[in-house]
């Protein structure tokens, strides 16, 4: 069990400068709105116990170099439990928010809702519902950390709501509680690790990681989009209008340079060869070499996760913030993609271009995949790249195999390096399916037609990249 905060002990650990919000104010009934016997004498010894007067602390802090707008949940205060006064001080804070263009950063430690308030409680996870969905509609950032614990509507709402989701080592995370959960139940898989695990967590941060931590994401996540200057070389040539809050123009992505990489290949094998070689680069070194410093999200909110793509943020050139999804040359699996397509929808809503780097031999196809849903999967990461709100380039760094990589690249603003191949199926397969010989394999990958080059004169994509330092 990780260490129990207070709330302002969890503030002091993520920001400085704390300035608390205004307590919005209304009468209440005695002993609350069902006149539960004792409640009133229930919350005046949680004031005395804590120094706070509900559960939940709100106020703007400054984080790293950024100003946010911080709800701390105070565990003490009656379990940390939601009820009418902890939903008008959400509200209030989350409203602060979008008066001020602020990012949102939850510190959530909360057993659920409040018996003593009834249905009155629970509806409070409505009300900060829909909070979230003015603050995503807004355009702002919406970070959670989750400390010990963190269970019932508050995990289900600004904890798995948020756009980040970030965890303290060891916390109880699950939506049902310890005293609600079956009894041969194992708590081993209601921690953040496990919830991780689950593609529900993007990272587990030790504490004296946090500020730091919290401070990156902000800074990615607050950048503001680059207004477009014009074609750039290397560059989209369409400039395309960012529906974010921000109302600016956001400039396109340039492809990263190839590293290192071989020269054109002569023969469609050739290219195959390239692309499967264990010296070539992979995904992690053009998002080594393409960006200054970046954070990843983990996790397709389904259940699964994915280590084969890498989704993110990072800054890119001229430091600005770029959104990226990359394979890394492994078969993808259906959370992989899931994965990629929230990372496209979230770059949208906040206003960043997007870079995606293609690698792989194809999709997953084993049983497993297919009871995942790959199928859906990846038709649901084919609309997101579909209807992007922000431009999305494409490199395709290795393998193209089928429409396990095509699902990732961007129709008319895909690029390839020279060590790569791009096809409609691998040639093995593709020699399979015609019933022709193993001996027959090469010939068949030059009548795909699926090197760099032949690619360019199909179309296919817009052309290819030059080695690093040309």
């Amino acid at each position: 069990m990780t260490e129990r905060f207070s709330a302002r002990e969890a503030i002091a650990l993520a920001g400085d400068d704390f300035r608390e919000l205004p307590v919005p104010m209304r009468e209440f009934k005695p002993d609350g709105p069902l006149s539960w016997q004792g409640y009133d004498d229930s919350r005046r010894r949680a004031l005395t116990r804590t120094g706070e007067d509900e559960s939940v602390v709100c106020g703007t802090a400054v984080i790293g170099s950024t100003r946010a707008v911080l709800i701390a949940f105070e565990f003490g205060f009656l379990g940390g439990s939601l009820g009418e006064r902890t939903g008008d001080r959400v509200e209030a804070a989350y409203t602060h928010a979008r008066a001020h263009r602020l990012p949102v950063v939850s510190l959530v430690a909360t057993g659920g809702s409040r018996m003593q308030e009834g249905m009155l409680a629970l509806t409070q996870l409505q009300r900060v519902a829909r909070q979230s969905a003015l603050a995503r509609e807004a355009g702002l950032p919406q970070i959670a950390v989750l400390r010990d614990p963190t269970t019932g509507g508050g995990w289900a709402t600004l904890g798995a709501g948020a756009d980040v989701t970030l965890a303290l080592p060891g916390a109880q995370v699950g939506f049902a509680g310890s005293r609600v959960r079956p009894s041969d139940a194992d708590p081993a898989a209601y921690t953040a690790e496990a919830q991780m695990a689950a593609g529900a967590v993007d990272a587990v941060v030790r504490e004296e990681e946090l500020r730091e931590t919290l401070a990156l994401w902000l800074t990615l996540l607050t950048a503001p989009a680059a207004e477009a200057e014009g074609e750039v070389e290397g560059e989209v040539e369409v400039e395309v209008e960012s529906e974010a809050a921000s109302g600016g123009e956001v400039e396109p992505v340039p492809p990263p340079a190839a590293l290192g990489a071989p020269g054109l290949p002569a023969t469609g094998w050739d290219a195959v060869r390239h692309a499967r070689s264990p010296e070539r680069p992979r995904a992690a070194a053009y998002l080594d070499a393409y960006f200054s410093r970046r954070a990843a999200i983990s996790g397709d909110r389904c259940g699964g996760s994915d280590d084969g793509m890498l989704c993110g943020f990072g800054s890119g050139p001229a430091g600005r913030t770029v959104a990226y999804a990359a394979q890394c040359g492994t078969a993808t699996r259906p959370a992989g993609y899931r994965t990629a397509a929230r990372l496209i929808r979230l770059a949208g809503r906040l206003g960043f271009p997007v870079l995606t780097l293609v690698d792989t031999p194809g999709a997953a196809n084993d049983a497993q995949a297919e009871r995942q849903g790959a199928g859906s999967a990846i038709a649901d990461l084919f609309a997101a790249v579909a209807t992007a709100r922000t431009p999305v380039t494409t490199l395709v760094i290795g393998e193209g195999g089928s429409g396990g990589a095509l699902a990732l690249a961007a129709p008319g603003n895909t690029w390839a390096t020279p060590d790569s191949y791009f096809s409609v199926i691998a040639p093995e397969l593709a020699a399979a399916i015609l019933k022709r010989p193993a001996s027959e394999v090469r010939d068949t990958a030059d009548q795909l037609r699926i090197r760099p080059q032949d690619l360019v004169e199909l179309g296919v994509i817009r052309g290819i990249v030059e080695h690093a330092g040309r």
